[in-house]
């Protein structure tokens, strides 16, 4: 099901400004707002805590660390 919903001026232009492309439509800037706002799933949040574990055993490389290893 398809409805309108009335928005003020102030928040189209607003919205307007979070498009990634001018005809992004404004279902999809809302959907990524809500996004952000959304509880994270219980994968995501095991992804996340392997990856602290990494960082906190070392097991990560900044940018330059490789860049040196590799002689760039």
């Amino acid at each position: 099901m398809v409805t309108t919903i009335q928005v003020s001026e102030e928040l189209k232009r607003e919205l307007d400004k979070l498009k990634l492309y001018p005809r992004e439509s404004y279902e999809d800037v809302i959907w990524d707002l809500l996004e952000g706002n959304m509880e994270l799933s219980e994968e995501m949040k095991k992804d996340l805590e392997k990856a602290y574990k990494d960082i906190e055993e070392g097991r990560i490389y900044t940018h330059e660390e490789i860049k040196k290893e590799l002689g760039l």
